[in-house]
C-alpha cells in the first residue's frame, strides 16, 4: 500500500511536472510512431529505473502513453537544477490542492499550447519567463487582467508580446551586425599595425645592412 502511495505521488509529481516546461526549451519533437510505441524498462537509464522503481512491478501493463510521459519527465526531472525541483515540488503541492474542474481546465489549456506553432509556444515561453521575473505585486495584477480579459483582448495581449519579441529579435541582430563590424574593425587595426610594424622591421633591417657596407679606399 505504501509502495502503491509512493508510485501514485510519484506518477503526479511527473505528471505536474511539464508545466515547469513553459520555463525551459522547448524538447524535440517526437513522431506519431515514437509516441505509440512503448518504453521498455531495461532501456532506462540507472537513473530513471532508480527514480521510477515503485513502478516497476507494473511497468509493463502501464499504456504505452503513460511510459513515454513518465521516461520523458524522469528524464527532465533528473536534468533540472535544485532550485527547479523546488518549484516543481511547489507546483505539485498546488496541483494537489485543485479541485477537479481546475485540473481539467490546465490540462486542456496544457494541449491547446502544445498545439500551436513553434514559434508562437516559443514567444509564450519567453513572456513566461520574463512573467517570473517581475515582482510579486506586477505578476497579481497581470493575472487579474488576463483572467477580466475577453478573448479577443488575451488574442491582442497576445499579438502584442509577438511583436515585442520579434522587435527585441532585431535588437539582438542589429546588437550582433555591430558586435561583429567593431570585431572587423579590429581585426582590420590589427593587421594594419602588424603590417606596418613589419615595414619597420624592414627598414630598420636595410639601414643595418647599408651601415655595415665597408667603403672602399679613399
Amino acid at each position: 500500500m505504501i509502495q502503491e502511495r509512493k508510485a501514485l505521488m510519484l506518477a503526479l509529481l511527473l505528471a505536474a511536472v511539464p508545466a515547469c516546461a513553459l520555463a525551459q526549451q522547448p524538447p524535440a519533437p517526437i513522431s506519431r510512431a515514437q509516441a505509440a510505441a512503448p518504453v521498455a524498462w531495461s532501456s532506462l537509464s540507472p537513473q530513471q529505473r532508480q527514480l521510477l522503481g515503485p513502478l516497476a512491478s507494473r511497468w509493463g501493463s502501464l499504456p504505452a502513453a503513460r511510459q513515454q510521459a513518465l521516461a520523458r519527465g524522469s528524464r527532465r526531472w533528473i536534468n533540472m537544477s535544485p532550485q527547479q525541483r523546488s518549484m516543481a515540488r511547489k507546483r505539485f503541492q498546488q496541483w494537489r490542492r485543485l479541485s477537479p474542474a481546475q485540473r481539467q481546465t490546465i490540462r486542456r489549456r496544457w494541449q491547446e499550447f502544445k498545439s500551436l506553432p513553434s514559434q508562437q509556444q516559443q514567444t509564450i515561453r519567453h513572456s513566461f519567463r520574463e512573467f517570473q521575473r517581475l515582482p510579486s505585486w506586477r505578476r497579481r495584477m497581470l493575472r487579474q487582467q488576463w483572467q477580466s480579459a475577453t478573448p479577443a483582448q488575451r488574442q491582442r495581449m497576445i499579438q502584442r508580446a509577438q511583436q515585442m519579441q520579434r522587435q527585441r529579435q532585431m535588437q539582438m541582430q542589429m546588437q550582433m551586425q555591430m558586435q561583429r563590424e567593431r570585431q572587423m574593425m579590429q581585426m582590420q587595426r590589427q593587421r594594419q599595425m602588424m603590417q606596418m610594424q613589419r615595414q619597420r622591421q624592414m627598414m630598420r633591417m636595410q639601414r643595418s645592412q647599408m651601415m655595415r657596407v665597408p667603403r672602399g679606399p679613399r
